[in-house]
C-alpha cells in the first residue's frame, strides 16, 4: 500500500498520507515520498493548487512515527525530508485537517497556506514530552502565527487544542463539519484558479519572504516582482 497517495485531476493535485492504521504518522519512506510528491507539484505547469489531507477521518497526520522506523537521534532528519521543499514552493497549499495534526503532522499544516479543520480536529506540538523540539519549523512557524503567548504555552506543555479554539487563535482558517471538509478546499481552490497563475505566485513569494524582511526591503521585493509581472503574459 503506497503511503502517500498523489492524485492530480485538472490544475488540483490531492496530496493524502496513506497510513491510517497509525494515525498517518510518517516514517521515512513517507516523509520521503512526499519530498518527491511536492517536487512533482512545484514543477508540473498544469498544477496550480493542492490540497493535503490524511487518510480516514481520524487524523490529518500524528507526527513522526516514533514507533515504525522512524527513530529521533541528536542532529537526525528524514533522508529526504518535504519542510524545505514546501518552505520553497511559491505555489498554494490547502491544508484539509481532517483530525489530529500532531508533532510533525501540525508542522506540515503549518507549512501550508490555508487550513481548513474538521470539527473534531485536534492540534498540538508533543515533543517536548519526549525531551525534543519540534523540528519541522513548528517552534518558528507558530509564534508568527498566533499570539506568542500561546504558542509557547503549546510548545512548552505539548498539550493540544481542539478546532474552535483553534480558529479564534488564528491557527486555522475555517471549521467545517467532517463531511464538508474536501468540498469546502475545493471550493477555496477553484477561486484561487480564476486567478493568474504567475500571479498567484509571485504573490505568495513576496508574502512569505516578505515576513523576514524590514518592511522597506519588503516593498522593494514587492516593486521588483510587479515589474517582473507587467512583462509576462499574465498581465493583461
Amino acid at each position: 500500500m503506497e503511503k502517500v497517495l498523489f492524485e492530480k485531476k485538472g490544475p488540483v493535485a490531492y496530496v493524502t498520507i496513506n497510513r491510517p492504521e497509525r494515525l498517518n504518522a510518517c516514517d521515512f519512506e513517507a516523509y520521503g515520498r512526499l519530498a518527491q510528491i511536492w517536487r512533482e507539484f512545484r514543477d508540473d505547469p498544469v498544477l496550480r493548487v493542492a490540497i493535503m489531507t490524511g487518510a480516514g477521518d481520524r487524523a490529518f497526520c500524528a507526527g513522526s512515527d516514533v514507533k515504525d522506523n522512524y527513530v529521533a537521534k541528536p542532529g537526525q532528519d528524514p533522508p529526504d525530508s518535504p519542510f524545505p521543499v514546501m518552505y520553497d514552493l511559491y505555489k498554494p497549499i490547502i491544508a484539509a485537517i481532517n483530525g489530529h495534526a500532531n508533532g510533525g503532522g501540525l508542522e506540515q499544516a503549518l507549512a501550508c497556506d490555508i487550513r481548513v479543520a474538521a470539527e473534531h480536529a485536534q492540534f498540538g506540538l508533543g515533543e517536548v514530552r519526549l525531551g525534543w523540539l519540534p523540528g519541522g519549523g513548528g517552534t518558528q512557524r507558530l509564534p508568527r502565527l498566533i499570539p506568542l503567548g500561546r504558542a509557547l504555552q503549546m510548545l512548552y506543555t505539548g498539550n493540544r487544542i481542539g478546532a474552535e479554539e483553534a480558529l479564534r487563535l488564528g491557527l486555522v482558517d475555517y471549521v467545517v463539519p467532517m463531511n464538508q471538509l474536501i468540498s469546502k478546499c475545493e471550493e477555496i481552490a477553484a477561486e484561487i484558479c480564476k486567478s493568474a497563475p504567475l500571479a498567484v505566485s509571485r504573490i505568495k513569494q513576496a508574502a512569505l519572504r516578505g515576513l523576514d524582511l524590514p518592511l522597506a526591503d519588503g516593498l522593494k521585493l514587492e516593486r521588483e516582482l510587479y515589474n517582473w509581472l507587467q512583462g509576462t503574459e499574465d498581465a493583461s
